[in-house]
């Protein structure tokens, strides 16, 4: 018997009856998930905001559901468009997560500003729950000559075009954070963009890189170890963890305010049951000793919100920043 011929009886062998329940029942189907491993996708390199958000909860999930949850570092594509892609195209099973940043509904709008093929589209995905959500801090290095935020000014204006400062990739959230200030402060700064927020962070210790907006979770290990300093907060307020660094706003830039943000998605087509069963991990996820512990310590304190309240946050940041982006307009 030749190889088409044991396939074709093979076919005519009837079902066991655990198949045939779960190809008549996907409900009894989804009710067992997770059986196999589970994938979360990181749209950017290891020791970024996004990846910080990810590692922590994916141990607290593995223990909770009972399966590894393994995080992919798959970045590329400018701001991850890459990693937000491969997720929106994946099978709405429950086994292809997506832990990404505020820049997910910036990525599309920029490809459509350059009249480029659009990646994905933020309708594809649906929020399962905000991690973390931080105001950016602009940092230089520690042998910069800037001590306030005024005399970084003053130099770029001496200076247009002259000061580079690393971004995440073109559109990310460090990008659009920085050009908004420079919009705002009337100068003009050198975009090098990195493959993420790690490579760019490097950059700005070696000297390559002379600014960098950044989460502070990201920034306050440097900061503190003298290898770092920062010279203003794109939040509405201080935060905890540098309480004596002044806001944009309070240092006269009223329309500078900016967030990053890092939240858990799946695809939209996800069944009602897996959705469920994903919130409810994720709810004891991020009160997890372990998950706190560490995002504290970091200096980026747990900011949950569940699927809903997650979705209407979402939205309105959107808008937010897709105006940001329109106003900036084509730069590189």
């Amino acid at each position: 018997m030749n190889r088409r011929e044991i396939l074709k009886a093979a076919a005519m062998l009837p079902l066991s009856s655990a198949a045939v329940n779960a190809l008549s029942d996907p409900a009894r189907a989804q009710a067992a998930y997770p059986t196999r491993n589970i994938t979360m996708i990181v749209p950017f390199p290891a020791g970024g905001q996004a990846d910080l958000a990810a590692r922590p909860v994916a141990l607290a999930l593995e223990k909770i559901l009972g399966k590894p949850v393994i995080v992919d570092n798959r970045a590329g594509g400018g701001g991850g468009s890459v990693g937000n892609a491969a997720a929106a195209r994946a099978e709405p099973d429950g086994y292809t997560l997506l832990m990404t940043l505020s820049s997910l509904a910036v990525l599309p709008e920029a490809d459509r500003l350059f009249d480029r093929p659009v990646a994905y589209e933020v309708s594809q995905f649906a929020p399962i729950a905000r991690v973390l959500a931080d105001p950016t801090l602009l940092a230089v290095p520690a042998s910069a000559p800037w001590k306030t935020l005024q005399e970084f000014v003053d130099d770029a204006k001496k200076r247009p075009g002259q000061i580079p400062y690393g971004s995440s990739g073109p559109y990310g959230t460090l990008h659009v954070a920085m050009e908004m200030f420079a919009a705002s402060a009337g100068i003009k700064l050198l975009h090098v963009p990195f493959r993420g927020a790690a490579p760019a962070l490097t950059a700005l210790l070696t000297g390559t890189v002379q600014a960098m907006a950044s989460a502070p979770g990201t920034l306050k290990q440097q900061v503190d170890d003298g290898k770092m300093r920062v010279l203003a907060n794109w939040g509405a307020e201080r935060v905890a963890s540098f309480p004596d660094l002044p806001t944009f706003k309070e240092l006269g830039y009223k329309d500078v305010e900016f967030y990053i943000w890092a939240g858990l998605f799946a695809q939209a087509a996800l069944p009602g049951p897996l959705m469920t069963r994903l919130r409810e991990a994720m709810a004891q996820a991020v009160k997890a000793p372990e998950v706190t512990r560490t995002f504290e310590t970091a200096g980026s304190p747990v900011a949950y919100l569940d699927a809903p309240e997650f979705a209407k946050f979402v939205e309105a940041d959107s808008a937010r920043l897709i105006a940001a982006v329109k106003k900036i307009g084509k730069v590189e």
